[in-house]
């Protein structure tokens, strides 16, 4: 199994090689979309999520079930292709991770700022996009959203830009009523105690 670090790398390679290709063939945008169609099917599906990360799952099967998967939603043929590879390679378990280093890879190409999003629920596409051209609207860059679904805030959102960070969760929002409400119980304790 490989570390995080290794898994980087590794993710990088993927990525780095799929772009290429799609440049060199001039299919980059269709890739970048069947690649975003194929994160939300990924997503919206344990069926799916449970071919890409078992490990019980044989290379053959993962390969033909997501070249399949792939055919059937009429990904471009290079995206197809890529997905047989990555399948055969035994490497589907890093699929996700090498989708998310495709588009880290074109966003830094694009001049966009990585914002790192946390929320308690996932996002629908449309949540995504509004939250995007808000945060655009504020940074006076465009923005890419890394989002990522944390059940324990409870509520709201947690936004990080570079070193910068809003939490404007609902986890937070109580542990600073729970603190408020110390104090303010402490006081009345020593007032009483005083009369």
């Amino acid at each position: 199994m490989a570390t995080s670090g290794q898994s980087s790398v590794i993710y990088s390679r993927y990525a780095n090689a799929l772009i290429e290709l799609a440049e060199e063939k001039k299919v980059l945008k269709d890739v970048e979309k069947d690649l975003g169609e194929l994160s939300a099917m990924i997503g919206d599906s344990d069926d799916l999520a449970f071919l890409i990360d078992s490990p019980l799952n044989d290379t053959k099967s993962q390969t033909e079930a997501i070249t399949a998967i792939a055919k059937k939603a009429k990904f471009a043929e290079i995206t197809q292709s890529f997905l047989g590879v990555v399948a055969q390679n035994g490497r589907l378990e890093l699929l996700r991770g090498i989708i998310k280093a495709v588009n880290a890879a074109l966003d830094k190409r694009r001049g966009a700022v990585t914002v790192d999003v946390q929320v308690a629920q996932d996002m629908s596409a449309k949540q995504k996009k509004a939250l995007e051209d808000a945060l655009s609207k504020a940074i006076g860059k465009d923005v890419a959203i890394n989002a990522r679904v944390e059940p324990s805030i409870l509520g709201g959102i947690i936004v990080t830009v570079g070193s910068h960070m809003i939490d404007d969760s609902v986890r937070r929002k109580l542990e600073r009523l729970r603190v408020s409400m110390g104090s303010g119980a402490n006081e009345n304790i020593s007032l009483k105690e005083v009369s």
